[in-house]
Formats: structure tokens, C-alpha cells, sequence
């Protein structure tokens, strides 16, 4: 049995969502069909996560104190998750996230952060104490789409408490780098490892001298989510290629964060490298089978289904 819980901190939205026949970007009104109203945010998705895998988990987030929150709150209260330190917030609106979805699935984005970033400096010791509180061997997943000082802040709390520590880099001008060797894994997606180090992970090679490169900056284990599928993973002593699966991609929405959930629950049960890396890939690779974020978040019997199918495929460069 695992011992600690998955503390999650980081991003709670309002999610609406709708399928589009073709990209965004003209200046031309769009049709959308099949809409959705969600909960979603990098933080509640990854806790979501947790408790659909049966491992508990704990939100620190901050809502609005509106008629958007329940949206929010209500599928991960249902789910089971502790929502003991989230705080609906008075005068802001929770945070919203617009979501396109074409033909692809390839989703496109317009967030709002809105309560996400109300944080101030006294709620540093709040969120210090709601860390310090939870068990022994406990994991804190922690992305930067709340106010930068209040990750930071909950990074040292973990750190102090010898929580091992996932950081979803989102979005990458937030980083603080000074922060990189209290970390134990960085999940980077291509994107996030262009910014941080301006090479475009576009082939395995190039995603693995990325890796090489964040390693360098004292970081302990990185993961490249790579556009394709699968993962490229990388600690001081390993570099190991996950490859992807051919599957027909319905919906990306939230597969980052399902990486990033599964990789937690795969840290708490102490899994090694490989098989905890695959572990996350295919948790993300169910995630894209279905539409929507949380409603397409697979169980463990899905995810051993992905993962049996990758597990003998990891390549070690």
C-alpha cells in the first residue's frame, strides 16, 4: 500500500468546451457543436487523476466565490478529493478556460486565470502548513498557473518536509530556476522544453540534449512530453525513450496533466524510472481517446491496457 497522499497545487477552472470543424484563427465567426462545461486547471486535473487511480489526494487551489466555483469544485468533491484548502475568494471570478477542439484534437486554449492569481503574500503560511500537514512520503505536484511566489513558497514547504516534488513548467516565463534543485522531476511538454531551453524537442535525439541540458541546471529527473506521444526521460545515470502508440486522437485536453497526475501516483508507489515513466505515457494516451479533460480519465485497467502495449518497446540510448 502507498504510504502519503498527492498535494496538488496549482490551477482551478471553469471549463467550456466545444468541437470545431476546422482551426482556429480566422477572423470569421465559427460553429461549434458537442459543448461541454467542466472542471478543469492543471491542479484539479492532476488531483482528479489521483483519486480515478484510488490514491488520495489533496487540492491547494484558490476559486472565485461565485456561481462558476461548484463547476470548479463539484466533479473532484464527487471524485472524493480533499478540498480542505481551497478558498473561494470574495470580488474575483474563478478562473475560466476557454477550450477549442478541432478535427485533430490538437486543443487550443484561452485561459483566464482570475482567482488562480489572487494570492498574497500572507497566504505563503497557509499553504506552508497545509504541506507540512500531510503525511510522511507524500508527493506535490505544482504547476505555475497561480502566482509564482506561492509555488515557490510551497516548493521550500515540500522540500523542508522531504516530499518529493513534480513541477508542470506552465507557463515556462514563470519558472524560477533558482528553485530547479529542490526539484526531483520536470514534465516539460514540447513547447515548455523550447522556452526553457530554445531546443525544439522534434526528433528523440534532440529531446534527449534538451534533457541533457535541464539535468545541468541541477534538476533530478526530466520527462519531455513529445508532440508525437510517449515521453523521453532522463536522469543522471539513464536516458530512456518511451515511444508512442498509434491511436486515433479524439481530444489532447488534459492528457498533459493526466502525465503529470499518473507520474505522481507512479512516484508514490516508488515504481522505477521506466516503468514510471510509462506508466504516465499511457495514462496520457487514454486521456486522448476520449473528449473532454476528467471525463476521459482513464482507470488503472485502461491504463495497464497502454501500458502493456509499452512497456517492452522503451528504447535506452
Amino acid at each position: 500500500m502507498a504510504q502519503g497522499i498527492i498535494l496538488s497545487l496549482g490551477s482551478v477552472n471553469a471549463d467550456y468546451q466545444v468541437r470545431v470543424d476546422q482551426k482556429p484563427g480566422s477572423t470569421t465567426t465559427m460553429l461549434g457543436h458537442d459543448f461541454l462545461r467542466l472542471s478543469g486547471g492543471k491542479g484539479a486535473n492532476v488531483a482528479f487523476l489521483a483519486r480515478r487511480l484510488e490514491v488520495a489526494a489533496s487540492l491547494i487551489a484558490h476559486v472565485g466565490n461565485d456561481d462558476l466555483k461548484e463547476q470548479a469544485l463539484g466533479a473532484l468533491r464527487d471524485m472524493g478529493v480533499d478540498l480542505s484548502h481551497v478558498r473561494a475568494i470574495d470580488q474575483v471570478a474563478t478562473g475560466v478556460s476557454m477550450i477549442a477542439v478541432p478535427k485533430d484534437g490538437k486543443k487550443q486554449i484561452i485561459l483566464a486565470p482570475n482567482a488562480n492569481d489572487a494570492w498574497q503574500e500572507e497566504d505563503s503560511e497557509e499553504v506552508a502548513a497545509a504541506i507540512q500537514q500531510a503525511p510522511a512520503g507524500s508527493v506535490l505536484v505544482v504547476d505555475y498557473e497561480v502566482a509564482p511566489f506561492i509555488v515557490d513558497s510551497a516548493i521550500q514547504a515540500a522540500h523542508e518536509k522531504g516530499f518529493r516534488i513534480i513541477l508542470d513548467p506552465s507557463p515556462t516565463d514563470r519558472v524560477n530556476r533558482d528553485l530547479f534543485a529542490k526539484l526531483h522531476y520536470l514534465v516539460p511538454d514540447a513547447s515548455e522544453t523550447e522556452g526553457l531551453t530554445g531546443i525544439r524537442p522534434d526528433s528523440v535525439d534532440k529531446a534527449a540534449q534538451a534533457a541533457r541540458q535541464l539535468l545541468e541546471q541541477g534538476l533530478e529527473t526530466v520527462l519531455v512530453k513529445l508532440e508525437e506521444g510517449g515521453c523521453l526521460a532522463a536522469n543522471e545515470g539513464t536516458c530512456l525513450h518511451v515511444p508512442p502508440l498509434p491511436i486515433d486522437v479524439v481530444d489532447t485536453t488534459g492528457a498533459g496533466d493526466a502525465f503529470a497526475g499518473a507520474l505522481a501516483v507512479a512516484v508514490l508507489e516508488k515504481r522505477p524510472l521506466q516503468e514510471a515513466a510509462c506508466f504516465a505515457s499511457a495514462a496520457s494516451l487514454a486521456t486522448t481517446t476520449g473528449y473532454g479533460s476528467q471525463p476521459a480519465y482513464p482507470d488503472r485497467d485502461q491504463i495497464r491496457h497502454f501500458y502493456a502495449q509499452t512497456i517492452d518497446k522503451v528504447r535506452k540510448l
